[in-house]
């Protein structure tokens, strides 16, 4: 069997094309002319079906609705993470070649290139709603390296978060509070810990009216929302051309006429013209960014802010005008992803922080008369 499905392999690969269910198909029949058992014609097109259709081993962890990350290390070790952190999975393949197989080919359906001379690879495969990141060895030292987020839908608005315990009521009271009154938002938190997923229930809870206009490196935020315009960045091609970076998707942005602007994530020097825009008259705007800790924020936001060339004492200018509520999300051990704390950006005497103005574990901090005071300026309530 193993040395049929080497030459239907060998078939596939010098026939070029699209290489769908049906191609396999007639490649085992064209490769057995009638020779080989059933049970053998079965077996190669069970395992050439899985190496050369979706994502191989893999396709059974991605459709698991519950499964937000699946990462292979080696051919024996695939993690996949479904909210509480990796765990390794009984999926294996039959060997390196087998895992560098599957990451060219999803790097070929991403429109990619992924070989010796590109030993790595960021691309998006929309078919599926993952993205993917790739890395071929000696660049990756123990073997090929695949990591794959899978990207859903928004499904959940912020009543549905409470329901799951991400939010407990005193803290979506606070969150509708901040969206009504369109305070300037960041969504801080660490790789996996609902940034993404919040920001979504979040702009799901704006004003129908609004005009919202989001810029991205991946299409990740899908809000329940009748007037979401999404703008995507793409990389450059392979001659390093064509590509279109995320700092000029917020320029364009601008002259789209947002009523809130979102950036996905900030990385770099958009994170200038974010603030920029913020800072003229584009209220209830929102970014993620990533942070351990709302006391990071302002070190982390001089950082990247310091790419654009902006220095440290314009940047904290812009960002005490332009963002008032920070939200921090956490994975916890015993309750997963939550919302841990709000906080409120304060600037006395030249030195910018940020206070906390609610816990999950304390309720109201030092910083809550402060976010009161922002909502009661804005015509709002405050819920506690």
């Amino acid at each position: 069997m193993t040395s049929l499905v080497e030459r239907v392999r060998a078939r596939l690969a010098d026939g070029g094309g699209e290489i769908g269910p049906a191609a396999v198909a007639a490649a085992v029949r064209a490769e057995t002319g009638g020779v080989a058992s059933d049970l053998d014609v079965l077996a190669a097109l069970r395992t050439l079906r899985q190496e050369f259709t979706g994502a191989g081993p893999l396709d059974a962890l991605l459709r698991d609705p519950r499964t937000t990350d699946v990462l292979v290390t080696a051919p024996d070790a695939v993690w996949i993470d479904q909210g509480a952190g990796p765990r390794r999975t009984t999926v294996t393949f039959a060997d390196e070649a087998a895992v560098r197989r599957l990451a060219q080919r999803l790097a070929l359906v991403a429109g990619r290139r992924l070989d010796d001379a590109s030993p790595y690879v960021d691309g998006w495969l929309a078919e599926a709603g993952v993205r993917l990141h790739a890395v071929l060895p000696p660049v990756s030292a123990g073997g090929t390296s695949i990591s794959l987020r899978v990207l859903r839908p928004a499904h959940h608005d912020l009543s549905a978060l409470r329901r799951s315990g991400t939010l407990d009521a005193p803290g979506e009271s606070l969150l509708r509070a901040i969206v009504a009154a369109r305070l300037a938002t960041l969504v801080a938190g660490g790789t996996g810990a609902g940034k993404t997923t919040l920001l979504n229930a979040l702009l799901g809870a704006t004003d129908p009216g609004d005009r919202l206009v989001t810029v991205e490196d991946a299409e990740e935020l899908r809000p329940r929302h009748p007037h979401v315009v999404r703008l995507v960045a793409r990389p450059p091609n392979i001659e390093g051309a064509g590509g279109v970076p995320l700092r000029e998707l917020v320029r364009q942005a601008l002259r789209m006429r947002p009523d809130r602007l979102v950036v996905g994530e900030v990385r770099g020097a958009e994170v200038c013209d974010l603030l920029a825009a913020m800072n003229t008259g584009h209220e209830g705007g929102a970014c993620t960014v990533h942070a351990n800790s709302v006391r990071e924020i302002p070190a982390r936001m001089r950082a990247l802010a310091g790419l654009g060339g902006m220095g440290p004492a314009a940047l904290d200018g812009q960002l005490a005008a332009a963002v008032q509520v920070v939200l921090q999300m956490r994975r916890r051990p015993d309750a997963g992803r939550v919302l841990d704390e709000v906080g409120v950006l304060r600037r006395d005497d030249g030195d910018l922080r940020v206070e906390a103005a609610w816990t999950r574990d304390g309720g109201p901090g030092p910083g809550h008369p402060l976010l009161t005071t922002l909502l009661r300026e804005r015509g709002v309530t405050p819920p506690c």
